[in-house]
C-alpha cells in the first residue's frame, strides 16, 4: 500500500501542476491522508519493539516519510493552484 501510494503522488503532484486547477483535487482528502501518515510515523516512532529492532526495519519508515514529503507536495500545487484559480 504505501509503495503504491508513494508511486501515485508525484503523478497526481504532476497532473494537478499541469491542470493548474482544483476540480479534481479535495482538500479534506489530502490533509486526511497527511493525518494518516502523521499518525503512522509517530505510531513507528513510539513502538519499542520497532525502534529496538530499527536498524533493520528503517526502510519503513522511510518510505512513511518519503509519502509523506509527496503529500505536502500535493498540498503546496493544490494551494498554487487555488490562488491561479482566484486570479482568473
Amino acid at each position: 500500500m504505501l509503495l503504491c501510494f508513494g508511486f501515485s503522488w508525484p503523478i497526481n503532484a504532476c497532473k494537478a501542476w499541469k491542470a493548474r486547477n482544483t476540480k479534481s483535487t479535495s482538500l479534506l482528502f489530502l490533509l486526511l491522508i497527511l493525518f494518516g501518515y502523521v499518525c503512522g510515523i509517530l505510531a513507528k516512532l513510539t513502538n519499542p519493539a520497532y525502534m529496538s529492532e530499527f536498524s533493520k526495519k528503517w526502510y519503513v519508515l522511510s518510505v512513511y516519510v518519503v509519502n509523506l514529503v509527496s503529500l505536502i507536495i500535493n498540498l503546496l500545487v493544490y494551494f498554487r493552484n487555488r490562488m491561479i484559480e482566484k486570479r482568473q
